[in-house]
């Protein structure tokens, strides 16, 4: 019963780094219902209050990366409210239109947009508030994967 145990633990794992790419699966969700089923199939008896403590300043950290990541990609570049929002609606839309490769193109073409439409940008600006917001998502995942990484070490040197 381990392996089957392990195996929907490890799942729930992969699920939250595939959420870092497909922004439509709860990635935080999936990382804690793996620390829950880990107590629910063996014992709760690893995590104290420090545990959940840090884990719950992680969880919190990882929302503030994602929002400031986009932020700061999307006013770097000249960017305003109306970029941020595209940009957030084209990662959410992208990539159900574009499967794959709308996770890329989605922030993109919803920034540049957005600036182009409510702000009258001319084409070269938008563009590069377009580019912005994608540096700001893959600087976003990256940090967001490394935090993951880290709550995900913190629970085996607990656990094993």
């Amino acid at each position: 019963m381990d392996y089957i145990y392990w195996t929907i633990i490890g799942l729930l794992f992969a699920g939250a780094f595939a959420g870092l790419v497909f922004p439509i699966l709860p990635g935080v969700l999936l990382l804690l219902g793996g620390f829950l089923m880990y107590g629910v199939f063996f014992s709760f008896d690893p995590f104290n209050w420090i545990f959940w403590t840090v884990q719950g300043l992680f969880v919190i950290l990882l929302f503030g990366a994602d929002y400031i990541a986009n932020i700061i990609g999307v006013k770097k570049y000249g960017g305003s409210k109306a970029g941020i929002w595209g940009s957030t609606i084209g990662l959410l839309v992208g990539p159900f239109v574009i499967p794959f490769l709308g996770i890329i193109i989605g922030p993109f073409l919803g920034a540049a947009l957005a600036e182009l439409i409510v702000n009258k940008k001319n084409l070269n600006d938008a563009v590069k508030i377009g580019f912005g917001s994608v540096i700001g998502f893959v600087s976003s995942v990256v940090t967001k994967g490394i935090i993951q990484a880290v709550m995900l070490i913190y629970f085996f040197i607990l656990v094993l």
